[in-house]
């Protein structure tokens, strides 16, 4: 293949959410032994927006915005003013820091936010730390922009009180000349959330080699009995090297809408805005007014939809934790569980393909967050508590069934 190709590639998107649906693979099927599990249908590579539905008022948000034409439709590059307004304020609040409509993009969901982010601070060949195991765009975008990904390790199931990021390897990426650090928090797979000391030491170590870093927090809402969460923003970093990312598609269950924002450095936040308006143009302008219903959720919501999940969350690891040899850690924070599997007979990515053809449980390959877990599975159990829960005891099953 020549250049291009290898470049999309390495985007393979086999494994994103949603595109199991053209995955079904007859001669596969042929081949499998065994009979199957029946049970309801569960899709753990995205949460599930029936089960936890849309914030209340985000439909009459967007109906508003529909009926304001024009002038909702064609709203700045960067987003309407009015709203960036509304949620400068918001998150000011939430950060504990301030916040200009200014220093704040709007974009088309945070995967969106999180392509303008690379694309403004990655030239070819530049170094960038990159978290392992993380969220896998990072590492498909860093790579596109043909920057040097440069791995940091997450020790998330030897530590038990932090999230586990080696802070020495960091250090020593940073001196090599990595001049951007990606990385999530709460970490996507695992639930984890970096403690007070690994945030002001990330903060610290980017001031003193002049690196940027780009932050995800779209779970940051969604934290568990007994978390604290430290805002990066909030530490003495210096605010012309952050940038953070949020959005309401998650804990909001707002993903259909297409919304999330960038937030932080007004240097960076230009270029974003530079790009958008050849990439999309804008956000989709009617979806911009759904955030109004963004922390203005009726009193009481949040924490019944933080402890819904956190029942879901602890029922699946009762399960999980039955199986000999299977290895995993409690969430602190999301709707990410991300188990380390026993040793089987088949590897990785044909389980992934058995346990969707047999056992109707779609589920994401840890090799899509890293290297370093292979081994392991991501569940998002944002589902149907009873659903789930039946998904995971035939996910037990066949483990059983295929444990070497």
């Amino acid at each position: 293949m020549g250049a291009i190709e290898d470049k999309f590639a390495e985007l393979a998107t086999d494994n994103a959410p949603g595109q199991e649906v053209r995955q079904r693979d007859g001669a596969f099927l042929a081949d499998l032994r065994g009979n199957r599990i029946d049970g309801i249908p569960v899709d753990f590579s995205h949460g599930d927006v029936d089960a936890f539905t849309p914030t209340p008022g985000s439909r009459e948000a967007f109906l508003a915005g529909v009926e304001s034409g024009g002038a909702q439709a064609y709203t700045e590059y960067r987003g309407k003013r009015s709203i960036r307004e509304l949620v400068a304020d918001r998150l000011a609040g939430f950060t504990g820091t301030a916040l200009s409509d200014d220093d704040l993009i709007i974009t088309p969901g945070t995967q969106g936010a999180l392509f303008l982010a690379v694309a403004s601070t990655v030239s070819a060949g530049d170094r960038v730390a990159i978290v392992q195991p993380d969220y896998f765009a990072n590492r498909k975008l860093v790579q596109f922009f043909s920057g040097k990904v440069v791995p940091v390790r997450l020790d998330y199931l030897g530590a038990t009180e932090r999230a586990g990021l080696d802070l020495g390897q960091l250090e020593e990426v940073f001196k090599a000349g990595a001049k951007v650090f990606a990385f999530s928090n709460p970490n996507n797979p695992t639930g984890v959330v970096c403690s007070d000391g690994e945030i002001r030491a990330i903060a610290r170590l980017a001031g003193s080699y002049g690196a940027t870093v780009i932050v995800d927090q779209l779970y940051s809402r969604l934290l568990y009995a007994g978390r604290t969460y430290v805002h990066l923003r909030a530490t003495d970093i210096d605010p012309d090297n952050v940038i953070t990312i949020m959005g309401p598609s998650k804990t909001e269950s707002l993903s259909g809408y297409r919304v999330g924002v960038a937030f932080g450095s007004a240097r960076i936040i230009d270029r974003m805005e530079r790009l958008q308006a050849i990439v999309s143009l804008r956000a989709g302008g009617y979806s911009q007014s759904v955030l109004r219903t963004w922390f203005a959720e009726p009193e009481g919501w949040l924490e019944e939809r933080v402890a819904l999940h956190q029942a879901i969350r602890d029922a699946l690891l009762a399960k999980l934790r039955a199986v000999g040899g299977l290895r995993a850690r409690t969430p602190d924070a999301g709707s990410y569980l991300f188990p380390q599997l026993p040793e089987l007979t088949v590897d990785t990515p044909t389980f992934v393909k058995i346990l969707r053809e047999l056992a109707g449980v779609t589920v994401t390959p840890g090799a899509e967050f890293g290297p370093h877990a292979v081994d392991s599975i991501r569940f998002n159990f944002s589902q149907d508590h009873f659903a789930a829960v039946h998904a995971i005891e035939r996910t037990a099953a066949l483990i059983e069934r295929y444990r070497k």
